[in-house]
């Protein structure tokens, strides 16, 4: 039986990028003859300590045991026919691990943000000099094949290694369907959901969400989820804290779905993950035409894009007005995400990278 070690920074069912990526394809592939482990780096003690500022002891004690367990496994690769990195193996700036794993084994590379672009959380830019911008090209030559996960990262990896394969991040429909409201409400929800690193994302909604707001007074209700400390009192907003167990329900409260995003080269390379999840759960979607965006949305179809703050008050302002219109978009949008965004969409193509590093 082929084994495949997956590489990642964080435990099962704590990164979206890792749940919606690969961690979800792991019975497919035991289903069809691989044996997967995973080893990761940040444990649930130390999570919070890591995005949090300061504690620069602890975090000085995890980055060491990081790098132990990295060499182990290292060590063990070659019990492996496949090693899969996802965006890296360690936190530096170096690809040494990679560059080994690369040489004991067929290494796939992950990513699905432009990581060769420094975007550094709050809390740890004193550790920014531990970053390097080459370094993601770096494991990208090194690699056997490269899994993009859009058009723009692909234009990226292909400059560097000819063995590029597209597969979208994907949502698991078996289990994203809505929850039925557990209690009647005649409040539209906004809502917006990310992670203390990406709520800077959300800022961009404050100004239209605040004449939103003026507009509309208590007829609408505005939810952050992933932040628990983000507040804002003019929206009445208090953040929500995310939680594997609790993702359905609160998601499920949304009436209409935001993603806003800046023009810029590092929101560009974004999968869309936010707006998929909405769409998912048939919950229409306004998302700012950025990247893989506007390839996701076809605008007053399946959902909406808004390239200015006129243009998000409109096109929110017709969703929380018309329910009827709220619910042709969202059917409209997880028929989209069945088809082209779903793991059932993907899985054989995932499955034939696989295979083909076998031959």
């Amino acid at each position: 039986m082929p084994k495949i070690l997956f590489i990642a920074a964080h435990r099962p069912d704590r990164s979206p990028s890792q749940r919606f990526r690969f961690e979800q394809y792991f019975s497919f592939l035991k289903e069809n003859g691989f044996d997967c482990d995973f080893s990761y780096l940040i444990s649930e003690k130390y999570d919070r300590v890591f995005y949090q500022p300061g504690n620069f002891h602890t975090k000085a004690y995890i980055f060491f045991e990081s790098a132990w367990r990295r060499w182990c496994d290292v060590a063990r690769s070659k019990q492996y026919d496949i090693i899969f990195v996802q965006r890296e193996a360690f936190m530096t700036g170096s690809a040494f691990f990679e560059r080994r794993f690369s040489k004991k084994s067929r290494l796939v590379f992950d990513f699905d943000d432009a990581i060769w672009h420094l975007d550094i959380s709050e809390a740890n830019k004193k550790f920014g000099w531990l970053k390097n911008p080459g370094k993601t090209a770096k494991i990208i030559s090194m690699a056997h094949v490269v899994i993009a996960g859009n058009q723009y990262l692909a234009d990226f990896a292909k400059q560097h290694n000819t063995n590029v394969v597209i597969i979208p991040t994907t949502i698991d429909v078996k289990e994203y369907v809505k929850l039925p409201a557990q209690e009647a409400s005649e409040k539209v929800c906004i809502g917006w959901s990310g992670s203390i690193t990406t709520i800077k994302h959300f800022e961009y909604a404050v100004p239209f969400l605040s004449k939103l707001k003026k507009r509309y007074g208590d007829k609408i209700l505005i939810k952050v989820i992933g932040d628990e400390s983000y507040s804002n009192r003019e929206l009445q907003i208090s953040g929500i804290a995310w939680s594997k167990e609790n993702e359905l329900k609160e998601l499920s409260s949304f009436d209409i779905g935001i993603m806003p995003l800046p023009d810029d080269e590092w929101a560009k390379g974004k999968c869309g993950l936010k707006g998929l999840q909405y769409m998912a759960l048939e919950i229409p979607t306004v998302m700012s035409p950025v990247g893989v965006n506007a390839e996701i949305i076809s605008d007053g179809v399946n959902g909406f894009l808004a390239k200015d703050e006129s243009s998000w008050i409109e096109k929110i302002a017709s969703l929380i007005e018309n329910p009827g219109l709220r619910k042709s978009i969202g059917m409209r949008a997880r028929q989209t995400v069945v088809e082209k965004y779903s793991v059932d969409s993907q899985k054989e193509k995932y499955l034939s990278c696989m295979r083909d590093l076998l031959c």
